[in-house]
């Protein structure tokens, strides 16, 4: 099956998450540590609520790999919620407050009811603990491909680092990034970054930031201008909107374009025989301000995907609202959550962006087995480095 897809399901206080994934070929080992590990770092970060020291995420796998290889069948995986609090009406009164910002006020409208309690559960971030890891067990698939995904932190409250990467320095980036607190590769804007989160705290209020994800490795000609739908920088935008309390995505020089002249923002192509070998077929670009994506495919530069993420609705003190059952004006109900969540977002931004590589390699190269696909591809860059097929001029049959 190459008609890769995967949805998740589960309630924020509910008895678990769950992830199914349909389309992944047979072969592919499974590093169910490595999935592990990315679930512990999307509950990491400073700036962290109390959730955090309850839960202690790891996947269950119910179907689809026997012996920690993946057969072909869809793939279910299982992450517990220990606090399964959602029918204990102590524990879990109804809201009538709503929160500005967040699900509360227009979910209620629409299913018809004055209390938010099952609007906010289902809106919850808890969900895209499945997220990550059905992200997490596609990167097992990447892996093999040579694909690499590096997320990070650009911003929190205002605080930017200018930390460049590419090829040459993943590896220090990411042992940066894994360094610091807030899962930015700049110790100084680091500690900078954290300074805002606690200063937000002491106000009792929340902090946003920017993340950033970049895709290493990505084979010319991914995704599709043939078909809105299967663009490939329009799924990716759709996939890293719907992460809770995203506001805005970019793909490489993103907005800053609007302003500039098409001879400073489209990057020049060039031809170096010496990278022929690699995802990209030889054709490079001094600079790569599309982001790695031109008419909604892949052009061979890496992919460089950035998302705005929006201070947590819930604030400690409050905001002006109103009571849905008396319409009177009162402060937003408060529920348990994070000062800043910037950190655990550029991990679920990382997945996201991974799952939906994942879902054009599929389309692109088909294939009911690893071992398919790897020759799918290597076939196709192979054609794709002799053109041209035929002498200029004539017409392909």
């Amino acid at each position: 099956m190459s008609n890769f897809s995967y949805h998740t399901a589960g309630e924020s206080h509910g008895p678990g998450m769950i992830a199914l994934i349909q389309g992944m070929p047979s072969g592919v080992t499974v590093d169910l540590d490595m999935i592990n590990a990315e679930l512990r770092r999307r509950q990491g970060g400073y700036g962290r609520g109390g959730r955090q020291r309850i839960e202690t995420d790891s996947v269950d796998v119910l179907s689809g790999i026997r012996r920690g290889v993946t057969t072909g069948a869809p793939i279910t995986l299982r992450v517990i919620n220990k606090d399964s609090r959602l029918d204990d009406l102590e524990r879990t009164p109804p809201v009538h407050r709503p929160r500005p910002g967040h699900a509360d006020l227009a979910g209620s409208v629409k299913w018809l009811t004055t209390d938010c309690r099952d609007v906010l559960e289902r809106a919850s971030a808890r969900e895209t603990a499945a997220r990550v890891a059905a992200g997490a067990l596609t990167r097992c698939f990447l892996n093999e491909l040579g694909i690499q995904i590096v997320g990070l932190v650009r911003a929190i409250g205002g605080v930017a680092t200018d930390a460049s990467i590419d090829e040459t320095n993943i590896t220090q980036i990411l042992a940066a990034r894994d360094a610091s607190e807030v899962y930015c590769p700049d110790a100084d804007a680091s500690e900078r970054m954290c300074n805002a989160i606690r200063q937000a705290k002491i106000d009792k209020d929340t902090v946003g930031g920017l993340v950033e994800a970049h895709v290493f490795n990505c084979p010319i000609g991914l995704g599709s201008t043939m078909d809105w739908r299967e663009k490939l920088d329009a799924r990716i935008a759709m996939a890293v909107i719907s992460i809770q309390a995203f506001k805005a995505v970019e793909f490489g020089m993103g907005k800053d374009v609007a302003a500039m002249r098409g001879s400073d923002v489209h990057d020049p192509i060039e031809f170096d025989p010496a990278k022929r070998e690699t995802p990209a077929i030889g054709f490079v670009r001094p600079r790569n301000n599309a982001g790695g994506i031109e008419g909604g495919m892949s052009n061979g530069a890496p992919l460089i995907v950035r998302g705005s993420m929006k201070p947590i609705s819930t604030l400690l003190k409050g905001m002006p609202s109103v009571d849905l059952n008396t319409k009177q004006s009162e402060q937003s109900s408060y529920e348990r959550s994070d000062v800043c969540a910037v950190s655990a977002a550029s991990v679920v931004m990382e997945h996201v962006v991974g799952l939906e590589i994942a879902w054009a390699l599929r389309q692109k190269f088909g294939g009911d087995s690893l071992g398919e696909v790897k020759d799918n591809m290597s076939s196709f860059l192979e054609t794709a480095r002799s053109l041209p097929l035929q002498p200029p001029g004539t017409t392909i049959a």
